[in-house]
């Protein structure tokens, strides 16, 4: 049995829009959670990277990244992630720099290779480019060099960015990304908040795959998992509903705003839609405390993870940061040392 204690604690926002509510307060409540965030001793706050989904307000990934780093002190801050496809990476590593110089030894580059949106929109990003498998092993190893050491004779130099040796993470939710980040030795983190079904899978290749870099002499493996803690079962599973509501329009291709909660949602949708939510919230923690101990518990021993990433959709602010303290109290936290 793996001790929860081992296990660094962190969050993923998605900046959720509410319903009834705009951008600004979207950008409020991130900015509270990051604050309530490192009060608890969490390792790193990262925001991800969404286009054309008006219920997301983090498109603009590397602002949001520096208004919460402005607005906390010591917490790390980072993307989870950029979709690297979207950018060139020298436009990439000029943001990252600029972020690292500000906010020294805290920030983080997660790296994704999806989109992060739809067709049409994916194709606005990208004009006329058409992406190939090589792409990102290559845009990866260019980032890498663009935030390292400058070499004699470079003629591509990111200012800034160079010499910031930002933390390079790849993220993802297939085999792929756990391939190569083992081989190129930097740290994985799988999205098992939203894709659950080949997380030990993706574990064993990484772990498999991994090979000691400047960067990481050894693997380290986040896992992200939705995690809504309240002071009773009932209560959380009431909170949850605003989850399983963004989870079922996303199933039904119906995405809209985080809604509030309703009582016995789940009960109130068709059978087959229901098995579809399940299914995408396979590795969920929702409880009371007893509950969440259990499941975080569970899941530790499952991925013997290095860290946790909680994604924590929850309508109301003050219910979410309960959540957090909950979470935190039964891992018994404290900060540690960053990667």
């Amino acid at each position: 049995m793996k001790d929860l204690s081992q296990i660094a604690l962190s969050m993923l926002d998605l900046v959720a829009v509410r319903e009834d509510s705009g951008v600004d307060h979207a950008l409020h409540i991130a900015l509270r959670t990051a604050q309530h965030a490192e009060r608890l001793g969490l390792t790193r706050y990262w925001v991800a990277e969404h286009h054309n989904m008006v219920g997301i307000a983090s498109s603009s990934t590397a602002v949001i990244m520096g208004y919460l780093a402005g607005g906390t002190s010591r917490i790390r801050i980072g993307s989870g992630g950029i979709m690297l496809p979207n950018h060139a990476p020298l436009v990439v590593a000029e943001a990252m720099g600029t972020l690292a110089a500000l906010y020294p030894n805290r920030i983080d580059l997660g790296l994704g290779r999806a989109p992060g949106t739809d067709g049409p929109t994916m194709r606005a990003l990208r004009r006329d480019r058409v992406e190939t498998e090589q792409d990102f092993p290559r845009d990866v190893l260019e980032l890498q060099r663009l935030l390292g050491p400058t070499q004699p004779g470079q003629r591509l130099v990111a200012t800034p960015g160079a010499d910031s040796h930002v933390p390079i993470w790849l993220l993802g939710s297939s085999l792929f990304s756990a391939q190569l980040a083992g081989e190129l030795g930097l740290p994985y983190a799988f999205a098992a908040h939203f894709a659950p079904r080949l997380l030990l899978q993706a574990l064993a290749v990484y772990r498999q795959s991994f090979k000691p870099s400047a960067q990481l002499a050894k693997p380290y493996a986040a896992v992200g998992v939705q995690t809504i803690a309240a002071d009773t079962d009932t209560q959380a599973e009431y909170l949850a509903s605003s989850l399983y509501q963004r989870v079922h329009g996303i199933v039904t291709g119906q995405r809209g705003k985080l809604p509030r909660p309703i009582d016995h949602y789940l009960d109130s949708i068709h059978p087959q839609e229901r098995a579809a939510v399940d299914d995408f919230l396979a590795a969920a923690v929702i409880g009371g405390p007893d509950t969440v101990r259990s499941g975080l518990q569970q899941l530790a021993d499952l991925t013997q993870a290095d860290e946790f990433i909680m994604v924590c959709d929850v309508f109301d602010l003050d219910q979410r940061l309960r959540s957090l303290d909950i979470t935190a109290g039964l891992m018994r936290r404290a900060a540690t040392p960053a990667h």
